[in-house]
This record gives structure tokens, C-alpha cells and sequence, in this order.
């Protein structure tokens, strides 16, 4: 047992400050929390005068898992604050490895991971969609993520998972109505869509469908290995997916914009919380791929933590985006992206509710870690309050997993995943990148601790 003494303690519900608090730690938990009872003695104590405490940060979509080793990336996340995060594609393996494996306070905890992604391979048609939806809950699955499923599709996967109480998340299918997959129980829509998606509802151009991708061809069986042959295709299409992004497309999204109507968008806000449909908007994903010539993220100085490879390949990558796309058609992706923070303004104005997440690992400019501090800017650049963005990265994430009796505030009996911050994360967004301490699993890391996992992390 250890104490952080002399703490002042954040509760992200409200944004009520106690200060001059001592949180007992033993065996992973917090004990207790009261009044301090004087300065903090040797180790193992930790001195908290002047620094506040919050539950440790959540990234909600993320990848790190889809690495042969996630060690570099999962330590970088922990580094930068990040006690838990939600994989957004899975294995059938790993969904046996998460059974068996230990958990290591030196990471990040796996808070909920889907098994495999939802594709023509593995769903191309309303019974093989049900199958492979009976086949992941029997695995453990969290929740099933979908992408590039037709509508026919979905509603298969709908209902076969409701029927489980198993969650569907992930990409809305192309020409589906957003309100009808709010209402049928769609729980989280990443990436605001993605493309046209919740944007699509905004506009007073509704009546005029959304270009789908066509008709989704789908072998009239199911492929063994489907999963895992879907995942690779996916992998190479993550690190930019606007380069597919046809003329008919840009010219649906410039029609889009035009007809952008905030009456609208605010009841279609209003819709999400009521039927208690989830965004996680991925904001610095939605930057990187819109925005993907962007000097800024070539002069990143985060860019330190992620490989000469990965970086080579995100260079190459923005270069494809500028040969493909002339000033015009890039014009369209910059008005779609200030498009898109205004929309998350509104949707957390109406009550709508937000998960921060970033989608690393592999999306271009996005680095494990450091990107969810990126998102977190974006978010403030939107609108949001600093305690809001706490919200999204802390108690939200808990509410929205069903979590509330472990974590998402910092109270005696939770875990003791927290994050010590050098500055009040109530007060500006900066406070929230003053990380000066993470506690995993009731297990203290220090900031030379945290520094010497980035540098690590730099020397790949």
C-alpha cells in the first residue's frame, strides 16, 4: 500500500476540484481518499502538492493489437497518459489470447475488442453476417464492428447482435440513413460516418442518396480465413482511405457542405441522445486523412516515437494525396474538415454522446500516444470545454462500457489506473498535457519513467 499525498482530486462529472487529498493505493484499487494526513515520506509515497489527479485516459479506437509486437506502442500510450483503450478490429486468436493473457501493468488494460472486422469476406450476405455474428459472441467478442457491409447486411448483423446483446459499432454502411441506424441501435459511429456519414443528415440535401460504393461483391459462402484475409486488406487501406475517394464522392461531399443546415444538424444531435447513439469522431484521423498534405505533420516533432518506416510511408502517402488531388478538390477536404469540428460542436451542445479516440495505430499522422493529446486540441479547437474532453477520455468511456463501478472517477474501490497532471485539467486543454505521473493497475510510474518509454520508443 502506498498513498499519493497532498493530491488534489478531479471529478470529471462535474469538475469539482478537492484539494489537499491522500488516495490509498493497494492491490490495484484505490483504498480509500481523505483529508491528507502530511507530507508524502519515502517511497513508495508520492508527493502530490500542487498536481491534480484524474481517472487515467481512454483511447477509444484504437489499433495497437493489429502489430506482430504492440509492446513499443502500448508503452508509448501508457507514456502519454493512456491507462485503457478499445481495439477496434480483432482475431478469433486474439480473442483467445485476451482470455489467457495476464494482466501487465506496463500497458495500457484492453478494455473491449471486437473479433473480426465485418466485411463481403466474412459478411457479405444477411445469414453468412448473422453466422459470423453467433461465431464472434461465442469467441467473447465485446462487439461487432462493421465495415463495407451493404444496409441489407446491417440489419441482419442488427439483429442477430441485439438478439446476443451484443453491441454493433463502427463504420455506418454506404446509403443508409443515419437517423435509421440510430434508431435501429447502431452504439457508436466512428469517424463521423465515415466520409458523407453523419454529415449526410445534416444537409438539406438529404433526399439526394449518398454515392455508395456500389454493389459489395460477396462470395455465396463463407471464405475460411475470411476475418483474417479482410484485416490485411484493411491494413493497407488505413493509412489514407481519402485517396479512394472518387469525383462523384468529392462532388456529393461539395453538395453536402453547401446544403449544410444547423437546424437540422441539431436534431439529428438531439436524435443520437435520445436513442443513445454514441460518436467517436477521430478527429486528428479525420485531419490526417482530409488534411494528409499538411506540412504541420511532417514537421511533428512526435514523430520521433514512430519508425523511419512508418514515417517514410506516411510521407509517400501525403505525396500520393497531392498528385492525386488538385488545389480544388483539396479545397473540398479542408471545408469537409472545418465542416466536421463544427459538427461536433453541435453535437455536444445538444447532449450527444462523445468517446475521444484517434485511431492508431497505422492511420497517417496519427502516433500512438501523443495523438490522443492531438485529439484533445482538435476537440478544444471545436468547442469543447476542457472538462468536456475530460469527459470523453475518462467517465464517458467507463459509462459507455458499463464500467462505472470500476473506473471513470477517481473514488475508493475503483482501479487504480489515474493520471497525476501537473496542471488543472479543468481550467485549459493544456492542463491535460501536463502528464506527470501514471498509475496502471496500482502500480506508480514516474515521469522519468514515462520520458524513458518515449525515448525508447525514438530509438526504433
Amino acid at each position: 500500500m502506498y498513498r499519493i499525498c497532498d493530491v488534489a482530486v478531479v471529478d470529471p462529472r462535474d469538475g469539482s476540484v478537492t484539494p489537499h487529498q491522500d488516495v490509498h493505493i493497494d492491490g490495484g484499487r484505490i483504498a480509500g481518499i481523505g483529508a491528507t494526513s502530511g507530507p508524502a515520506g519515502e517511497a513508495p509515497d508520492v508527493d502530490g502538492r500542487g498536481r491534480f489527479v484524474v481517472p487515467g485516459y481512454a483511447d477509444m479506437h484504437a489499433h495497437p493489437l493489429n502489430l506482430g509486437d504492440p509492446t513499443p506502442e502500448l508503452r508509448l500510450m501508457l507514456a502519454f497518459g493512456i491507462t485503457g483503450y478499445r481495439q477496434m478490429s480483432g482475431t478469433p486468436g486474439l480473442l483467445r489470447r485476451r482470455r489467457r493473457a495476464a494482466d501487465d501493468d506496463r500497458t495500457p488494460r484492453l478494455l473491449a475488442t471486437p473479433g473480426p472486422v465485418l466485411t463481403p469476406l466474412n459478411a457479405g450476405r444477411p445469414g453468412t453476417a448473422a453466422a459470423e455474428v453467433r461465431r464472434q459472441a461465442r469467441d467473447g467478442a465485446d462487439f461487432v464492428k462493421a465495415a463495407l457491409i451493404t444496409p441489407e447486411v446491417y440489419a441482419a448483423v442488427q439483429a442477430e447482435a441485439d438478439r446476443l446483446s451484443l453491441p454493433v459499432a463502427g463504420h455506418l454502411p454506404a446509403g443508409i440513413d443515419v437517423r435509421a441506424a440510430s434508431a435501429a441501435g447502431f452504439r457508436s459511429i466512428e469517424h463521423l460516418g465515415p466520409g458523407l456519414g453523419v454529415l449526410a443528415g445534416c444537409s438539406c440535401h438529404e433526399e439526394q442518396p449518398a454515392p455508395g460504393r456500389g454493389p459489395i461483391p460477396a462470395p455465396p459462402f463463407r471464405i475460411p480465413f475470411a476475418g483474417r484475409v479482410a484485416d490485411r486488406m484493411l491494413q493497407r487501406l488505413v493509412v489514407n482511405p481519402a485517396q479512394l475517394t472518387s469525383s462523384a464522392t468529392l462532388d456529393a461531399t461539395r453538395d453536402a457542405i453547401a446544403g449544410f443546415d444547423e437546424g437540422r444538424a441539431r436534431e439529428l444531435a438531439r436524435e443520437f441522445a435520445a436513442n443513445d447513439t454514441w460518436n467517436c469522431p477521430t478527429l486528428i484521423r479525420l485531419r490526417g486523412q482530409q488534411l494528409c498534405d499538411d506540412p504541420a505533420f511532417a514537421a511533428d516533432p512526435d514523430l520521433r516515437y514512430v519508425t523511419a518506416k512508418e514515417r517514410r510511408t506516411w510521407a509517400a502517402a501525403a505525396a500520393a494525396f497531392r498528385r492525386k488531388f488538385d488545389e480544388r478538390r483539396r479545397a473540398v477536404f479542408a471545408e469537409q474538415f472545418a465542416l466536421q469540428l463544427r459538427l461536433v460542436r453541435i453535437l455536444d451542445e445538444e447532449g450527444a454522446p462523445l468517446l475521444a479516440g484517434t485511431d492508431a495505430v497505422g492511420a497517417a499522422w496519427v502516433v500512438a500516444g501523443a495523438s490522443l493529446h492531438d485529439e484533445f486540441d482538435l476537440l478544444a479547437e471545436a468547442g469543447l470545454s476542457p472538462l468536456r474532453i475530460l469527459r470523453a477520455a475518462t467517465s464517458d468511456p467507463a459509462r459507455f462500457l458499463h464500467r462505472e463501478r470500476d473506473a471513470g472517477t477517481v473514488e475508493a474501490g475503483k482501479e487504480a489506473d489515474l493520471v497525476l497532471l501537473d496542471r488543472d485539467p479543468t481550467v485549459s486543454v493544456a492542463g491535460l498535457h501536463a502528464v506527470g505521473g501514471v498509475v496502471r493497475g496500482g502500480r506508480y510510474h514516474d515521469g522519468a519513467t514515462l520520458t524513458a518509454w518515449k525515448e525508447e520508443a525514438g530509438r526504433r
